[in-house]
């Protein structure tokens, strides 16, 4: 899985269809306004337990939202809009912006960002395919 308008080449995610909107580990988050609109500026770390590939961004903030964590807790996000290629194919998805440097994936794709024709299998993983190798060995064996 990809985030091209990132320059993210490559991103663990994990499909979790009880999640409507999509989640994208961001850090050092910071608002600001531009053309009197609010704007967000966060990092990315596409692998987990490097700090290789760190990437900046600085986007529009799409809407603030209440999210129930899986363990019930509420919290207010962020949410951005941003293009998601999954499977060779692109859809612009709503993300929140989260801490989760303690999850094993950067990202989680909610039911919304399938609902635009993706069927999903439990059965199986990694239909996407998987990071190269030396992008793999980046992130030291993780893959």
């Amino acid at each position: 899985m990809s985030l091209p308008d990132l320059g993210v080449d490559w991103i663990k995610a994990k499909i979790d269809t009880g999640a409507r909107t999509s989640s994208l580990h961001a850090f050092d988050i910071v608002e600001f306004v531009q053309d009197d609109q609010p704007w967000v500026r966060f990092k990315v770390k596409p692998w987990q337990d490097s700090q290789e590939d760190a990437v900046v961004v600085e986007c529009p903030v799409h809407d603030r939202r209440a999210v129930r964590s899986s363990s019930g807790h509420a919290q207010e996000r962020l949410v951005v809009e941003l293009l998601i290629r999954l499977v060779d194919r692109e859809v612009l998805a709503e993300v929140t912006l989260n801490n989760r440097d303690e999850m094993g994936f950067r990202m989680l794709i909610g039911r919304e960002a399938l609902r635009r024709g993706y069927v999903v299998d439990p059965a199986r993983s990694f239909l996407g395919g998987r990071a190269p190798r030396e992008a793999r060995r980046r992130n030291r064996g993780r893959d």
